[in-house]
């Protein structure tokens, strides 16, 4: 439940910090948004803006933006081939450097994101989560997070919903300024890129709790 502080704050000061900091960014940067779309279309192929629907506030759907960073190798029966043979080298290189994120600076400019949240997840993942974690779509979803500065993909999904739920119960400018210089660090130093034995990160599957409120709703 957001306070009247927090709604002040995000009114107030969030917004408009987000809206100045992702103006600068894209402007500054243009020429980095340049030269990654040209390697990206001749690396890995067309197109070169990744979109894909994601939830954001209160669960609102909105098409998230980010530079492709697999290839659409399929096998010879037209499936997509596994993550771990569609991500190359150089996709690699834009994940774990969070190059390929710059154009979440766009959602950010939309006011679909912020530059600090939870990171927004796949849609299939929202009627899995218990009462705990659904509070991550109280707040805006962001380009980084409580939780990527704490361990990244390397974190498992309990540690990453009990990281992120604390972020949206005590979430100020302080505490956002802090997450965006730890980000720059973490990035820097490359961490936490993929969970261990994975690309990226294993597929959350839910608790039980959760299955089996949503087995319960869906019999009464």
């Amino acid at each position: 439940m957001k306070t009247h502080r927090h709604r002040i704050y995000q009114r107030f000061f969030k917004r408009p910090l987000d809206f100045t900091l992702a103006s600068l960014s894209i402007l500054l940067l243009s020429p980095v948004f340049l030269i990654i779309a040209v390697l990206v279309k001749i690396k890995l192929g067309s197109p070169v803006i990744f979109k894909q629907q994601r939830p954001g506030l209160n669960e609102k759907i909105f098409t998230m933006y980010k530079f492709r960073t697999m290839t659409n190798e399929r096998d010879a029966n037209g499936e997509l081939l596994a993550d771990s043979e569609r991500l190359k080298k150089f996709g690699k290189f834009l994940r774990s450097t969070s190059l390929d994120e710059l154009p979440e600076l766009f959602n950010v400019l939309k006011g679909d994101m912020s530059i600090v949240g939870p990171r927004p997840l796949l849609i299939e993942y929202t009627p899995l989560y218990d009462e705990q974690q659904r509070k991550r779509l109280n707040v805006l979803p962001g380009i980084t997070g409580w939780a990527q500065v704490n361990g990244r993909n390397a974190l498992t999904w309990e540690e990453k919903f009990k990281l992120d739920t604390w972020y949206v119960e005590n979430w100020n400018f302080i505490l956002d300024l802090k997450i965006i210089v730890k980000t720059i660090l973490v990035v820097l130093k490359r961490e936490g890129i993929s969970a261990q034995g994975e690309a990226t990160m294993s597929r959350f599957t839910g608790n039980i709790p959760a299955l089996e409120k949503q087995r319960k709703d869906h019999y009464e």
